[in-house]
């Protein structure tokens, strides 16, 4: 079974989108699947959306630039440069393309399984409140995703 949870508004900061799910792998397998760029470009995104990856350096001050593919046949450019990368813990990295965010993936093992913690934190309540919209449902799929992929 899988637990999930998301939280924003007056649980939290009102300028953070927080979700989090626990994982049936070890903390390393999960972590191996955002660090390892092969892997990560299978999953990353919402439920249609496919990904075309230019650079993934992930250190700090590393550059990770993707063009991800909408089931539309949109193009959505991204770019973001990696703050700190603590294996297998913690992942964090800025969004330095619009919207401009920052996103701390923690993984914390739990008897096994893993607990990832996906908070997103934004400058300002209102742009916050502009992603909110549509990231938390978003992010679900990823989680989604995500699962499907550990589960090859």
């Amino acid at each position: 079974m899988t637990e999930r949870k998301h939280t924003s508004g007056a649980e939290s900061a009102d300028r953070e989108i927080v979700g989090s799910r626990v994982f049936n792998v070890p903390r390393e397998r999960l972590f191996d699947a955002w660090s390892d760029p092969d892997q990560l470009r299978q999953w990353w995104g919402p439920k249609g959306f496919t990904n075309t990856f230019h650079e993934f350096d992930m250190r700090p001050g590393g550059n990770w630039r993707f063009v991800m593919h909408g089931p539309d046949g949109a193009d959505y450019n991204n770019h973001s440069v990696f703050v700190e990368v603590v294996k297998p813990e913690r992942i964090v990295f800025d969004h330095v393309s619009g919207p401009h965010f920052q996103v701390t993936a923690t993984f914390d093992e739990q008897a096994g399984k893993t607990l990832l913690t996906f908070r997103m934190a934004f400058k300002s309540a209102a742009e916050c409140d502009k992603v909110k919209s549509y990231a938390v449902e978003a992010n679900e799929q990823n989680f989604d995703r995500l699962e499907a992929q550990l589960a090859c």
